[in-house]
């Protein structure tokens, strides 16, 4: 007998197909699309895979390589030591540093924990970046080939998109939590079973299962995507009532058991990260909105990028949060034109507009001047966790919409029964997609850490619990320090470091300890390179701030200022001693060197 349907039913979300069960031709596929993508992940590595990862850095990462590849040892010590990998003294040394309000990554950094105790840190974050990367392309292709489209090829497109981007690249050199997003789209997937309503229970654990692990990568990546999903909801109810209507009760129950878990999940974790010791209450910056011209140009690692042009349109080049070129942009108007009557259309159209549009910052620049006229991210911008992001890394949102869209179109392109019309999108999206293949990532040889770090040297002068004072004292601005002890086995603490910690009564976040009069001064010295005079009131001052920092050694590293900044410590503390290619201050009372 045939089902009838109750016309008074409320009629089910529809838009989104379940395909056939995967062929093997199928499976062929998919595995063909994530060999390439891992291939595509270690071309851009490549520079750093050459001779050993130990031996090589990122060049554009600044100083972020050395603090993620200290993230990652002092997380697999807390492993193998049974110890709270959500804190550590090893940085700003009494006081500590909170792991959790920091971009550890635990939920990579404890897995992979195994890898850092055998091959190192350094191995650690190859890893990391390239699988993830690949891992990442392949979660998307996942998502697109098994909800939008039904040519694989047309999600091959997608998924490299997804991951290969000129933003993604752009964070990929020093900022995995922005550029590993594996989980993402598997959130999207089990919301999209959710709303079907098949399993919603079953579904509604697992996304609280991928929301807490989100969690453990990435915060800031989780608040974008849910961002993102948000308009598309909203967009999705307006345009299509009914299917919305349908599928909320089935959100309702799914989204609410994932909810639920996830909070008990995460409950101690987020209580540390906020309340705990060294937890600060909003991340500092200024205004981080994109230039509107960077839209429309070219990333310095692209193919058709122009270093003198990337830089002037963004903040850095590990912040290229746009530069998608002006045929990408035209194309991806084009596609939404063409395949306007379908809502999925018009819901990605209103997030990439929405995402575009939060990413200018409070103020639109237009190639370097300002116009005086407000975006909407001066009101987004005041909500809680809002005013922690850079705005500007909302085009971030706009890639995957941007590789969705290509998949669509490709999809269309392939079942048009006119060759001109197939011809002329390979024209267009080579076109479109050449200008902006990226280059491998600049990579160089590292600096040797010094002998008295690297053999053991150090054991000498320093006791249990004792901090050593490199200088100058690692900040964001030079973390050589934290390599150095990365290499010596995380034998003993630092004072001061780079991090985000908490600052002033408030409790605000910034970057780096709050220094002490001590550590301002060798910075003045490291920064300018002269000598100042020094009082016996500044060498009562380094007394105490060696007190407070629990200091038994201080050691001047290789450095371009080295000369006078040994001059300023001999005038503090005394004279110094080379050893082991460093010179160095025995405090310690009665110590060996040092009259201070």
């Amino acid at each position: 007998m045939t089902a009838v349907r109750d016309a008074s039913a409320p009629p089910r979300p529809p838009a989104l197909p379940r395909l056939p069960r995967l062929p093997r031709s199928g499976r062929v596929a998919d595995a063909l699309a994530c060999g390439t993508y891992l291939v595509a992940a270690l071309l851009l590595f490549r520079g750093l895979w050459a001779g050993g990862p130990a031996g090589r850095y990122l060049v554009d990462s600044g100083q972020d390589q050395r603090q993620w590849e200290w993230f990652f040892a002092v997380t697999a010590r807390a492993v193998a030591h049974g110890e709270n990998p959500l804190t550590t003294t090893l940085q700003n040394h009494p006081d500590g540093v909170n792991l959790m309000a920091n971009t550890s990554m635990p939920g990579l950094s404890i897995p992979l924990a195994p890898i850092t105790w055998l091959f190192g840190p350094s191995a650690t974050w190859a890893v990391v970046l390239t699988l993830g990367l690949a891992a990442t392309a392949a979660a998307w292709y996942h998502l697109i080939s098994r909800h939008l489209v039904a040519s694989r090829p047309a999600a091959a497109l997608g998924g490299a998109f997804c991951a290969f981007a000129p933003p993604m690249v752009s964070h990929a050199n020093a900022h995995p939590n922005l550029a590993v997003l594996f989980v993402l789209p598997l959130i999207i997937d089990r919301l999209i079973r959710v709303a079907a309503g098949r399993r919603p229970i079953r579904d509604g654990v697992l996304l609280g299962l991928l929301t807490t692990y989100q969690i453990f990568l990435g915060e800031e990546a989780l608040l974008l995507a849910a961002t993102g999903i948000a308009l598309f909801a909203l967009t999705y109810a307006c345009v299509a009532p009914g299917a919305a209507r349908a599928a909320l009760p089935h959100l309702a129950r799914g989204v609410g058991v994932g909810a639920a878990l996830c909070g008990v999940l995460v409950a101690y974790p987020l209580w540390w990260q906020f309340t705990g010791p060294q937890s600060y209450t909003n991340l500092l910056h200024g205004p981080a909105g994109n230039d509107l011209a960077a839209l429309t140009a070219y990333a310095d690692r692209s193919l058709a990028g122009d270093i003198d042009v990337s830089a002037r349109l963004s903040m850095n080049r590990t912040e290229e949060n746009a530069f998608f070129g002006w045929p990408l942009l035209v194309l991806a108007v084009a596609i939404t034109v063409a395949l306007w009557r379908t809502v999925l259309t018009k819901a990605l159209a209103a997030v990439l507009v929405g995402a575009a549009l939060f990413s200018l910052g409070p103020e639109i620049i237009v190639d370097g001047e300002a116009t005086g006229i407000f975006g909407p991210w001066k009101l987004l911008g005041r909500l809680p966790l809002y005013e922690s992001v850079l705005e500007s890394r909302f085009t971030m949102v706009c890639v995957p919409v941007l590789g969705i869209l290509l998949a669509l179109g490709a999809q269309a392109a392939g079942r048009a029964g006119d060759r001109r019309i197939r011809l002329l999108w390979c024209v267009v999206v080579v076109q479109a997609l050449l200008p902006l293949l990226p280059q491998p990532l600049a990579t160089a040889p590292r600096e040797p850490t010094p002998a008295f770090f690297a053999d053991g040297t150090w054991r000498r002068f320093t006791g249990p619990g004792r901090a050593i004072v490199t200088v100058p004292l690692p900040d964001p601005g030079d973390a050589r320090a934290l390599t150095w002890q990365v290499d010596a086995g995380l034998g003993f603490p630092l004072a001061e470091g780079y991090f985000v910690g908490p600052f002033g009564p408030d409790r605000l976040g910034g970057y780096g300890a709050v220094t002490r009069a001590t550590s301002q001064l060798l910075r003045e010295v490291r920064d300018g390179g002269v000598v100042p005079e020094v009082s016996d009131a500044d060498r009562a001052q380094a007394r105490a701030d060696l007190a407070f920092w629990r200091a038994d050694a201080v050691v001047l590293g290789p450095h371009d200022r080295r000369e006078a900044l040994r001059a300023t410590l001999d005038r503090l503390l005394g004279p110094g001693v080379p050893i082991g290619g460093v010179w160095l201050w025995d405090v310690r009372a009665g110590g060996a060197a040092g009259a201070g």
